[in-house]
């Protein structure tokens, strides 16, 4: 998902900050609507923290639990998404694949901002049909006084949230609309009368295609496997003109289950319980908060104290720098479960030391970006987790079964810096290597020890609390997060300011996270209802493929599908279609997930997307840093992950060790 910084202007303001003709006096007060309803929900996700916590300690050292609290979390992520999920809009952060726009920009200007305002159509009319789904799932929980929970012990009523999700839905809505006025004023500002007879002509066409395609398709009496088959190449192309992911999904999922069926009402009523009960889920709730541990950690610079204990030990190694940053990577990625967060914290730290010690920009740069994965397959991984709820099966023992596969990476990659640095010095060198990095802060064991302090705590508090069986991988992201908020507290290191960004980006990514999922929901069950996946199964067994022959294959297209979408929605899509076929062909579901993990995070190296890659930049813009160079730089990585691939096809115990076989 793209790592974007809010915007602070209007988005009724032009791209030069002048006032859009088109803009209404309102936008201000649904801007600061927006901004409020998103720090009801920030607060929320956060208070999620305390509770579970809370109901740990009650539970574990008084022997008594707190009533509710599964509950009381499975709805909070609802309410709380919802309520943030029209900032997102604001500030850019909901997830699409805009990379073709960014190259046909500066050869067709108006071209692509037409598009843009199309987008920001699209995104209206999902919301309000999301809106319009929710309204009688409101109107029956209140009239039949819907509860969840135990009547007499702990319960309460549903109506509340059903409507937090219908007002989070209409000012989202509000939001895309507001978003298709500056983009508007901007066709209107930039390119006068002539960008204005495009854009309405645009409209027009495709509305006139609307509704002449439509109906078409609706009498032709398609099959449903074809149907399916269309939806998901329309889906792919839609996607890649840059329509948002999750509104992508969502319109096309509904629309399909609406030709399926005949009838709207069938959509309507799948997208009502999608969007009020799907994420309903205490199951969900890993999501914000391994999110929050992750940022948590990153501010408290505990990456920092990380790479400087890892140059120190390998300052007599060649390469030793690089080498300390994979390390320094591995030992983060523990705690965070996220490359995003690996490579922005070590795009500041790990890349000017490299640099200052005459390592060449192209290599450092590809070390941070390439030993950044590390952090979505090491344990605790947030693509595990969703993989996990996609397959039904335990996050403990995906956690588990990704220990040795993460550990066989980070020695492979350091064993390619170190074999390139000796023999193929050229590459890694601009200037005589040095055989230490700045280690001033190390004066001995016990500094190392005690810089090594945080991080080596929070891996034994988190993962060891969730493989002893003291608590869930969910509530081991809640005691992780509270174990790195009071480590950054005790040290001074996050100020009220720094930790409401930190709470702030944490329900920005959780939410485009889980909006991600629900709306794949929709477009799973479209698919589901078709038959295209067992139709492509029974193709698949056709062909009389063996189980290696098809990982083969489904690790080729997660790659190039990595080349234009981010991993979660690669999951969300993917893993429903292949997970079948892998357990027709006697594939282990555990092996599967690993596997697919590795292969999806090679798409964070590739172009044009290539998420971690575009992190580093944007991290490093202000350093003369050229993205191509970071391209260049990952490319030996991106064949040590290819190998890695390779290795656990030929090898699957490698990654299924569960401990339960």
């Amino acid at each position: 998902m793209a790592d974007q910084t809010p915007v602070s202007r209007s988005v009724l303001e032009d791209e030069h900050g002048s006032a859009n003709p088109l803009a209404t006096v309102s936008n201000k007060v649904l801007r600061r609507t927006t901004e409020f309803m998103s720090s009801i929900g920030t607060v929320w996700f956060f208070a999620l923290v305390i509770l579970i916590c809370t109901e740990i300690v009650a539970r574990e050292f008084f022997l008594s639990p707190i009533r509710g609290v599964t509950e009381i979390a499975a709805y909070s992520i609802v309410g709380a998404a919802f309520l943030q999920l029209a900032n997102t809009v604001y500030a850019e952060r909901m997830a699409r694949a805009d990379f073709m726009l960014s190259i046909f920009g500066k050869r067709f200007p108006l071209s692509v901002a037409v598009i843009e305002v199309v987008v920001s159509i699209i995104g209206l009319i999902a919301m309000v049909l999301l809106a319009q789904a929710t309204w009688p799932k409101l109107v029956d929980a209140y009239v039949d006084a819907e509860i969840v929970g135990v009547p007499g012990e702990f319960s309460f009523q549903v109506w509340p949230l059903r409507f937090l999700v219908l007002i989070g839905s209409a000012m989202t809505a509000l939001a895309f609309l507001a978003r298709a006025f500056q983009k508007v004023g901007s066709v209107y500002a930039n390119h006068g009368k002539a960008g204005m007879i495009g854009l309405v002509l645009t409209l027009a066409t495709l509305t006139i295609l609307w509704f002449t395609v439509f109906p078409m398709v609706m009498d032709a009496r398609l099959s449903t496997f074809a149907i399916g088959a269309i939806l998901l190449a329309t889906l792919i192309l839609v996607v890649m003109t840059g329509v948002h992911i999750g509104v992508a999904m969502l319109l096309i999922g509904f629309i399909g289950l609406w030709l399926l069926k005949g009838r709207i009402g069938f959509g309507y009523s799948m997208l009502g319980l999608a969007g009020n009960e799907f994420l309903a889920n205490y199951y969900f709730s890993a999501v914000p908060l391994f999110v929050l541990m992750g940022l948590l950690v990153a501010a408290a610079d505990i990456g920092k104290e990380t790479f400087a204990v890892a140059s120190w030990l390998t300052r007599p190694i060649r390469g030793g720098l690089g080498i300390a940053t994979v390390g320094a990577n591995a030992m983060f990625a523990a705690i965070t479960g996220s490359s995003v967060a690996s490579a922005t914290v070590f795009s500041k730290v790990a890349t000017p030391e490299m640099i200052r010690h005459g390592y060449n920009k192209q290599f450092s740069v590809g070390v941070v970006a390439g030993s950044s994965v590390l952090g979505m397959l090491i344990p605790p991984s947030l693509l595990l987790i969703v993989y996990g709820f996609l397959a039904e099966q335990s996050v403990g023992y995906l956690f588990i079964a990704a220990i040795v596969p993460g550990l066989i990476l980070a020695f492979a990659m350091s064993f390619m810096i170190w074999f390139n640095a000796t023999f193929r010095p050229h590459k890694v060198f601009d200037t005589a290597p040095d055989a230490g990095s700045d280690v001033d802060a190390i004066s001995g064991i016990g500094q190392a020890a005690l810089y090594l302090a945080p991080i080596i705590g929070l891996i034994v508090l988190v993962l060891g609390g969730i493989y002893g069986g003291f608590f869930t991988p969910t509530e081991g992201g809640a005691v992780g997060s509270a174990g790195a908020l009071i480590y950054a507290i005790l040290r001074r290191r996050l100020p009220m300011q720094k930790l409401w960004q930190v709470m702030v980006e944490t329900g920005q990514i959780a939410t485009t996270v889980l909006f991600l999922i629900l709306a794949a929901n929709i477009f799973t069950i479209m698919l589901a209802s078709s038959g295209f996946v067992q139709n492509v199964g029974t193709l698949i067994n056709s062909l009389d493929l063996s189980l290696l022959q098809f990982a083969a294959i489904y690790v080729i297209l997660l790659v190039i599908l990595g080349m234009f979408l981010e991993s979660v929605s690669i999951m969300l899509i993917v893993v429903p279609i292949a997970l079948p076929t892998v357990a027709a062909l006697g594939g282990d579901p555990i092996w599967f997930g690993i596997l697919t993990v590795i292969a999806v995070e090679i798409g964070l190296l590739t172009p044009p997307f290539g998420l971690s890659c575009y992190v580093v930049a944007a991290t490093l813009r202000d350093k003369g840093i050229d993205l191509v160079d970071i391209f260049k730089g990952v490319q030996p990585f991106v064949f040590v992950m290819f190998l890695m691939t390779i290795l656990i096809i030929l090898f699957p115990d490698l990654a299924s060790m569960t401990f339960q076989k």
